[in-house]
């Protein structure tokens, strides 16, 4: 019996069960957990796929999902990474950011590609030598609680700093520090009254060439903060996490 686990009942762990409920990824039994059970029960209730709402994390683990995919904050990655990976439970973490001062390495630890796309060649070009990468990122002011009414740049560093001040919009400065060392990254991040997408451009600079990859994603209509791309991918992994698994 393939059950899979969701920990975070919000805008991205919802349109998660929602793909499982129209049967976009082939499973038998949904578990929701959040720290708010109010929110998986509302959630439980739209969906009719069946569905257990647990009230810990140990609950969820003793019910054995093939596959617990981490849609909440980095906070709570930081606290389940481990009790999950040690019961060879299959992970995918939404809050990338929570791995970069992690020191736990597992091949059952997944992480999607979240808002962005192309990192097969950036991990490729990285093999070879990468001399740098800019992540130049632009949003609108609301999205990053703010009410500039001209372009403004918020944030210019590294990207452990990003994923620091920006822990829910900076996930694609996680993810690229994970496929190229962290310090050869810039992230730029700009607020942009006029754009009403979250846009991510990435130049790269390596041994044998350039790379320049552009990414347009409307917001999630339930949070802003991220692109629905983000969602998107996880579900993929999960379709072919659960696929290996016949």
């Amino acid at each position: 019996m393939k059950k899979v686990g969701i920990i975070g009942c919000g805008a991205i762990g919802s349109l998660i069960a929602q793909a499982v409920d129209r049967r976009i990824v082939e499973c038998d039994e949904l578990i929701l957990y959040d720290t708010d059970v109010e929110k998986a029960e509302r959630l439980q209730e739209s969906l009719s796929i069946a569905t257990i709402v647990v009230a810990k994390l140990d609950e969820m683990l003793k019910l054995r999902p093939k596959v617990i995919v981490e849609a909440a904050s980095q906070e709570a990655a930081r606290e389940y990474v481990r009790p999950i990976v040690d019961k060879n439970t299959e992970l995918i973490v939404m809050s990338v950011g929570a791995l970069l001062d992690s020191e736990l390495r597992s091949d059952r630890i997944h992480t999607s590609s979240g808002a962005i796309g192309g990192l097969d060649a950036l991990s490729s070009a990285a093999l070879a030598g990468i001399d740098g990468v800019i992540l130049t990122t632009r949003k609108n002011p609301g999205t990053l609680d703010m009410d500039n009414r001209v372009e403004k740049l918020v944030y210019e560093g590294g990207a452990f700093e990003a994923v620091r001040r920006f822990p829910r919009e900076m996930n694609v400065a996680a993810t690229l520090a994970l496929r190229v060392q962290p310090e050869k990254i810039l992230v730029r991040v700009i607020s942009d009254p006029k754009t009403t997408k979250n846009t991510h451009e990435i130049t790269v600079k390596w041994k044998h060439g350039d790379m320049f990859l552009k990414f347009a994603n409307d917001p999630h209509p339930d949070n802003p903060k991220t692109s629905a791309l983000a969602a998107w991918s996880a579900i993929k992994t999960l379709k072919d996490i659960l696929e290996r698994h016949v």
